[in-house]
């Protein structure tokens, strides 16, 4: 894939510290935003060892921080936003301001990578971020990331049902510029897999809120949701289930 040219981190940081104070509210602790993370966490707790050094890239708010620490990982959370990091720090996170970029300044390696809900999205060289990261997971350890997904059914589906045909569309191409002015990108699993390198292996292959809808379409019933959720079960690592859900979880071994 090529680069694409993305806004200064400082403009990344300003759009994600106007955020900050809404986003538990909006997506944490909404019912959609818990149903899709807890898929997530269904398919990584098993990887978790006690005492495990992590490092959640893009942490937000810190809450898988939280849930991985109460499992006994060691977790560094990082995230460009200092309002974020505040907001992590109140919960008790060992969070610090920085780039995923800039984490080729770290020395130690870690037992598992992780970055949920669209953190490599944001990632302009997926080459030279898979340099870093094969640097810094172990051997046998485990880098996993929750992506935007490049078709998501529900998006297009609301957008178009309201006449905004080109936010419906807007992921098709593997990129593009949100109103906040962030430049995204939306690799396929191949291309992610190029950007690695031979380093990493796949191991899991998981779509994420597939019926289960984003938190903008609104709050449903939450029986409804569970129903949804139960559903998503079944088929998501279907191939149908990996092509249309809002992220896909893909989950690598360090060789």
């Amino acid at each position: 894939m090529s680069s694409l040219p993305v806004l200064p981190s400082s403009h990344a940081a300003s759009y994600f510290d106007t955020l900050a104070p809404r986003y538990d509210d909006v997506w944490t602790n909404s019912d959609a935003g818990r149903f899709q993370r807890d898929v997530v966490w269904r398919h990584l707790d098993p990887l978790v060892r006690r005492g495990d050094r992590i490092l959640d890239l893009g942490c937000g708010t810190g809450e898988d921080a939280v849930h991985f620490e109460a499992l006994g990982g060691q977790v560094l959370a990082l995230d460009v936003s200092p309002e974020m990091i505040r907001i992590a720090r109140a919960k008790r996170v060992n969070a610090r301001v920085a780039s995923i970029e800039e984490i080729h300044k770290l020395a130690v390696a870690f037992d598992m990578i992780f970055s949920n809900f669209g953190g490599l999205n944001c990632v302009r060289d997926l080459a030279t971020i898979g340099e870093t990261l094969a640097r810094l997971v172990r051997p046998q350890g485990v880098l996993a990331t929750c992506l935007m997904s490049r078709f998501c059914l529900w998006e297009s589906a609301y957008y178009s049902a309201r006449g905004s045909f080109k936010n419906a569309i807007r992921r098709w191409g593997g990129r593009a510029r949100t109103e906040a002015g962030l430049h995204l990108l939306y690799p396929s699993r191949r291309q992610l897999q190029r950007g690695l390198g031979p380093a990493f292996h796949l191991i899991g292959d998981v779509g994420v809120g597939i019926m289960v809808p984003p938190s903008f379409v609104g709050p449903l019933p939450r029986a409804r949701l569970h129903m949804l959720a139960s559903l998503d079960a079944h088929i998501e690592t279907s191939r149908i289930g990996r092509m249309i859900g809002d992220h896909r979880l893909l989950i690598f071994r360090r060789s």
